[in-house]
């Protein structure tokens, strides 16, 4: 293994690197636990799903605000204290969300949820991304990998604590304590900000004075292009963690306590996936990955959505997370390598597109379900999948024609 002169040792960095991996652990487990929770906190409430999306909305507007402010926080502070801040907020939440018994008082847990989620993605993102320059291979891949194992054990965990008796808030409460539990122990292996700032300096100084004579990123129409694609993919995430366990629910008449098995079959798909991601892209090249990926991941939706019985809407739920599960690192690289742009600021823009279809387009999805039908919602999602193939097709094979 290749290690930049100077870094810190073997030993050190495979720690972070150990660390950095519990740390998407923990976010993908928070993100799932919260699926799990929605049907509970729509029957306690009595809300429609109109009223749902708009309490979903502010979970979005939390991290929306914090994703820009943790930027700037890294900057001063390091990403380490803030993992662990937003890896706090986020268990004391999740027991909250279970007991706010207004609207208004469960609006304000899921912000502050929402601003967890958004500071500790960032960050994590941010500190994995140094940790790989020091790990001197790719490790990307496996760490949204854990995320995904994250969100198949929150599914699973929660709601096997719920069949064995525990009640809701006890057993969120358990989940709450072994977020709390990784974190001080990742915490402790993650870089020190004196390291990351060194790393960010040595490999930032490359290419010092040379991003500002870049064109803007949100004027290049590829990056814009990217973006709106990424927004889907996005989308077709967000739409699994917010309304899978409730689609089983009220659609399949799964009781509560099995209600994340679709975003578990979701999770376990993508997580597979992910862990196998670079290979596959190295064998089906980046193009078919994304092409048949978002026609894979399409066909699931309509098969969760129209199948009757519970085996074939899970198989759906599969099938979008096999699909979709590489299709956003796809996009990344691609941001990444665009001419004339800065690939910082192209990663940005498909970034806030990106969390905009994840946060905010599930929020969409409860009008539409409020007007027509929660099915009616989620198959609009397995058409805008289609829309990512066929045009992303169509900008290939004119890439290629050129």
């Amino acid at each position: 293994m290749a290690l930049i002169n100077d870094s810190p040792d073997i030993k050190s960095v495979t720690k972070a690197k150990l660390a950095t991996q519990a740390i998407f652990l923990i976010c993908g487990l928070g993100v799932s636990s919260w699926a799990v929770m929605v049907p509970f906190a729509k029957s306690r409430l009595h809300l429609n799903d109109a009223e749902l999306g708009g309490l979903l909305l502010l979970l979005g507007a939390g991290s929306v605000t914090m994703m820009p402010l943790t930027g700037i926080l890294m900057g001063r502070i390091g990403s380490r204290w803030l993992i662990f801040i937003a890896a706090l907020v986020i268990a004391l939440c999740l027991p909250l969300l279970l007991i706010m018994d207004t609207p208004l008082t469960l609006g304000i847990a899921l912000f502050f949820f929402g601003a967890g989620i958004g500071t500790i993605d960032v960050a994590m993102n941010a500190h994995g991304v140094q940790v790989q320059k020091l790990y001197g291979k790719p490790i990307m891949s496996s760490l949204h990998g854990l995320f995904s194992v994250g969100g198949l054990l929150g599914a699973f965990g929660l709601g096997f604590l719920i069949r064995l008796g525990a009640q809701p808030f006890y057993a969120a409460v358990i989940i709450a304590l072994s977020l709390l539990f990784i974190a001080i122990i990742g915490y402790r292996f993650l870089l020190s900000p004196e390291i990351e700032f060194a790393t960010v300096k040595r490999f930032s100084s490359v290419i010092s004075g040379k991003i500002g004579r870049k064109a803007n990123a949100w004027l290049n129409p590829a990056a814009l292009f990217l973006g709106v694609l990424c927004f889907t993919a996005f989308l077709a995430e967000g739409a699994m963690l917010d309304w899978s366990a409730l689609f089983l629910k009220e659609y399949r008449k799964v009781d509560a306590s099995l209600a994340g098995s679709g975003y578990a079959a979701f999770s376990v798909a993508m997580a597979t996936t992910r862990l196998f991601g670079d290979r596959l892209v190295a064998w089906l090249k980046s193009d078919r990955i994304v092409i048949f990926g978002s026609f894979i991941a399409a066909i699931g939706m309509f098969i969760a959505v129209s199948l009757p019985w519970l085996p074939g809407t899970l198989f759906g739920f599969f099938l979008i997370g096999l699909g979709a599960a590489n299709i956003v690192p796809v996009f990344f690289s691609e941001a990444g390598n665009l001419k004339g742009v800065s690939s910082a600021m192209a990663i940005s823009v498909i970034a806030t597109f990106g969390y905009g279809g994840q946060l905010a387009g599930p929020a969409s999805l409860g009008f539409i379900a409020q007007r027509f039908s929660l099915p009616v919602a989620l198959g609009v999602v397995g058409v805008l999948l289609i829309f990512v193939t066929i045009t992303y097709g169509i900008r290939k094979m004119r890439v290629a024609v050129k």
